[in-house]
């Protein structure tokens, strides 16, 4: 099991954990319900359109499932399976949900193509969703609503077109409410949570009034992902 580094307090309260080095390769384990993920995505999203495997998988089998935008959703959407094979180390008593995968929402002409995949400004959301997905995993810890992540320690940007640095999870606002769980007997349900990537302006205010504090600033926002769009952070720190 790795070990996380002393944990310091936020300003808001909240830890922060810095995690050692994850153990090396290990073997896939888990329980795979990538059936029963694929029907619950197209039930409740649409048709999948393609989907990227892992030619080879460290612990878990991380798969991203692409839809395409549609006329019920204007969205280009990616889901995860594969991040629910194994239950998270959720702290006893915690009623957290064991059992999560994640959907990033892109705008409709976000390029999925094999070529653009070879290029970070497309790619880095398939890559953050893949590194979530077995963060907890590699880490013996779990992930849940309102933890962030920074993209290293220092942060830095995902890619050369933005400034975005960091995600947090929440749910998703564009998705219809039967999509949020699913259950697959009775000890197992899965949870789907959003990535939604923030500033690093939007970073520090988390860390300064929390999960709460950062939503209201994000009151007319959803979780479409857009590498420009507007800092809610900006005004209250007056640094552009």
């Amino acid at each position: 099991m790795t070990d996380k580094k002393a944990e310091v307090v936020s300003l808001s309260g909240s830890p922060i954990y810095h995690y050692d080095q994850a153990p090396g390769w290990e073997p896939v384990q888990g329980e795979i319900c990538l059936e029963r993920i694929s029907d619950h995505i197209e039930a409740h999203l649409g048709p999948i359109g393609s989907v990227f495997h892992e030619l080879v998988s460290d612990l878990v089998h991380i798969d991203v499932h692409f839809l395409s935008a549609n006329d019920a959703y204007p969205y280009t959407r990616l889901v995860t399976s594969g991040m629910s094979d194994l239950a998270m180390t959720v702290p006893a008593g915690s009623d957290a949900p064991r059992h999560l995968e994640l959907i990033a929402t892109l705008p409709a002409d976000w390029r999925l193509d094999q070529e653009s995949m070879q290029d970070e400004r497309w790619y880095w959301p398939v890559r953050l969703l893949k590194m979530l997905a077995r963060f907890p995993h590699k880490q013996r810890t779990w992930l849940g609503w309102g933890h962030s992540i920074a993209n290293g320690d220092p942060p830095e940007a995902y890619a050369a077109n933005t400034r975005l640095d960091s995600a947090i999870l929440l749910p998703s606002v564009t998705v219809p409410d039967g999509f949020h769980r699913l259950r697959i007997d009775e000890d197992k349900e899965i949870h789907f949570l959003a990535v939604v990537p923030l500033y690093p302006e939007e970073r520090e205010l988390k860390l300064r009034k929390g999960t709460d504090g950062l939503l209201d600033k994000f009151a007319d926002l959803d979780d479409l992902i857009a590498p420009s769009r507007r800092n809610v952070a900006k005004k209250r720190f007056g640094l552009f």
